[in-house]
């Protein structure tokens, strides 16, 4: 019997096993004990018995004696078998590549102790060297197996696309998703990746992912598509080799004259294309990551980058850079805080917003209540307190506010981390439903000014958000 036919005959005794019922927990039967133990518990998916087939199956990927084409044969092999597995059952392999394929704890206390004695003499180097080695797990190496055959990129991306939520509930998957995502960093480096015009003349196959993945502003129809791949519309995505025809990542830009401080007007499928000859003013209103499986490896800053590098040559009035964003945590984070942010109002400020609401003095529930109506939202003149209140708490959220040492709104983080500025709070620039339900319709426009994006960056070592001085005024004193 040689190597592939018994790889196939233990695979259809794992086809034949009894699927479970439900997910394992964190708190069950660790898989060495399952390993050693004759019988399955309730919940748990493989029984002993063939949780020792896959580890071994799972080793013949890995075992040194075979070559790479039969390594990345008996991984796609296990791939097959894995796609029509049961949920239970995928997580059980997760189980054992997370757990049973760690390095050699033994070589590497052997090789941290080497590297200790050497610091400083002239075996240094050496000692590093082993120690790098030890550190290397059987699983980095059977994770290259399955990436080794054609489409085994795509069976780790979307292996991890599924982890991904289970690590909350289940510490013991962490080792797994660590190794993935360092991996990952490396096989979609910058270096690897291809920046591509993505327009209405691209396959249509290509196509129909930007609506697929489009994320920030869903595209309605064709029409909606066409509008945004128009002659005064830019798309550009990251491609990977490995992933052919699947755009990583992907930014929509639109060519102005001005800054945009309402997303209507570019969604608008019948307003008439901008004067090119006009534009001086770039603004990226979409972008999308693809991949859930890619969490944690960066592409927005190389993206805006190359983008930014791309347009340059292609129309060289462009002056201006900057987005037109959204707020995605504001109004969660306002219904908390809103009687905190009342709070930092003089009395003068609270006794105009309270004859506004018809409230003396207003509370957090009459204001909540209050900007919760889209159409009272949409009417507010620009003197009115509710609006200046609102748009202060934006400017707060989005530059003061912190988890840990970064600035808590998502977006924000992204674009803030990449150089660019908090420059402009936009009035109900999204009144559509998502942008209501994210920040009661408020927009912001990141500014990135290429000639400080480098001190823009160290301010945000200082745990300073760099905004424009209209937006510092619109913080509370």
């Amino acid at each position: 019997m040689n190597a592939t036919t018994w790889l196939n005959s233990k695979l259809n005794l794992l086809r034949n096993s009894a699927p479970a019922s439900e997910p394992p927990k964190p708190e069950d039967r660790s898989t060495r004990e399952r390993l050693d133990s004759s019988l399955r518990q309730k919940k748990e998916a493989l029984s002993p018995r063939h949780l020792r087939r896959t580890l071994l199956l799972l080793q013949s990927v890995v075992d040194p004696r075979v070559s790479e084409v039969e390594g990345g044969r008996r991984a796609k092999a296990l791939a097959d078998w894995y796609a029509k597995a049961e949920v239970a059952e995928r997580q059980d392999l997760w189980l054992l590549i997370s757990e049973q394929f760690g390095p050699d704890s033994t070589k590497v206390r052997a090789a941290r102790d080497d590297y200790d004695a050497a610091l400083g003499t002239a075996d240094e180097g050496s000692a590093e060297i082993r120690l790098r080695r030890a550190l290397v797990s059987p699983r980095t190496r059977l994770l290259q197996r399955f990436a080794a055959y054609p489409g085994g990129m795509r069976f780790l991306v979307d292996l991890r696309a599924e982890l991904l939520p289970q690590l909350k509930s289940n510490k013991r998957l962490l080792a797994l998703d660590a190794e993935l995502e360092n991996l990952f960093s490396t096989w979609f480096d910058i270096a690897f990746l291809e920046l591509r015009t993505i327009s209405w003349d691209s396959p249509a196959s290509l196509i129909e992912k930007l609506i697929k993945y489009e994320a920030v502003h869903d595209i309605r129809s064709w029409a909606d598509l066409k509008n945004r791949l128009d002659s005064d519309r830019r798309c550009y995505g990251f491609f990977h080799p490995s992933l052919p025809n699947e755009p990583l990542i992907f930014v929509e830009v639109a060519l102005l004259h001005e800054i945009a401080d309402n997303i209507m007007p570019l969604l608008d499928e019948g307003a008439a294309p901008e004067d090119l000859k006009k534009s001086t003013v770039a603004i990226f209103y979409s972008i999308s990551n693809t991949q859930g499986g890619l969490r944690g490896v960066s592409f927005g800053d190389s993206l805006i980058k190359r983008v930014v590098e791309t347009l340059r040559e292609e129309f060289p009035k462009l002056k201006t850079f900057a987005t037109l964003s959204p707020i995605p945590g504001l109004r969660p984070w306002l219904s908390r805080n809103a009687e905190t942010m009342l709070s930092k109002l003089n009395d003068k400020e609270l006794s105009a917003l309270g004859r506004e609401l018809s409230f003396e003095p207003p509370t957090a529930t009459h204001v909540l209540a209050a900007i919760d109506q889209p159409l009272v939202l949409g009417a507010l003149s620009l003197k009115s307190p509710l609006r200046s209140f609102l748009t202060r708490c934006a400017a707060h959220y989005l530059g003061l506010e912190k988890q840990g040492e970064q600035v808590l709104d998502p977006v924000a983080r992204f674009h803030l981390g990449n150089g660019a500025r908090i420059e402009r709070i936009n009035w109900f620039a999204d009144p559509s439903p998502k942008g209501l339900k994210q920040s009661h319709g408020l927009m912001v426009n990141y500014l990135y000014d290429l000639k400080r994006l480098d001190k823009n960056r160290q301010l945000m070592a200082k745990n300073i958000a760099p905004v424009s001085g209209d937006v510092e005024d619109l913080f509370f004193s």
